[in-house]
């Protein structure tokens, strides 16, 4: 139990600097990283604990690291297409990205039928170059400017709109049939 101790106050300690700078590095919210980095080193204490060692700690830190952030890129981007701005239908009738999908209380097609719809986009984002997605997923769905992205970043507002400019259109052109599938209903 001791050695057990020892090995993981070890790996903290050794690879805390290079974790949470790679985090920092994808997520730009200060206290965000921080609570990433102690959900990584809590699981990996109870990794331990549950008497499974890990072999390859700092790539079994690494892996799990990317797993978090992309946990709460996903849960930010579903609280921010809860409380989007609406947008506009062709009859000129408001609508937010949740009315727009099946209505979890509709039954067991339309629950189904969501879930595609999000699997769909979460894919989607996924396709896109890492740049790409990353400035969609900060500028649409966690609400960042660009100015802010830029700070955060290190990259030119111009260069950031184009990214976005362009993860747009492979968005509108990748989720035309979904779309078109999920209006049919």
């Amino acid at each position: 139990m001791m050695e057990q101790d020892e090995r993981i106050s070890d790996a903290i300690h050794r690879e805390q600097p290079r974790l949470r700078n790679f985090i920092r590095g994808r997520v730009a919210d200060r206290e965000d990283a921080e609570d990433i980095l102690q959900d990584v080193f809590y699981e990996l204490v109870e990794t331990y604990r549950l008497l499974h060692p890990v072999e390859q700690v700092t790539a079994w830190l690494f892996r799990v690291a990317r797993n978090r952030i992309i946990d709460r890129i996903r849960r930010k981007q579903l609280e921010a297409a809860r409380t989007q701005p609406a947008m506009v239908s062709e009859e000129g009738e408001t609508l937010q990205l949740e009315e727009m999908l099946p209505s979890r209380d509709a039954g067991p097609e339309a629950a189904y039928a969501r879930s595609v719809v999000l699997e769909e986009l979460d894919a989607a984002l996924d396709e896109l170059p890492e740049e790409q997605r990353e400035v969609f997923i900060a500028h649409e769905l966690m609400g960042y400017s660009f100015k802010e992205i830029a700070a955060q970043t290190g990259v030119s507002v111009n260069t950031l709109l184009s990214r976005k400019h362009y993860a747009v259109l492979y968005l509108r052109e990748r989720l035309r049939n979904i779309y078109g599938e999920f209006s049919e209903m």
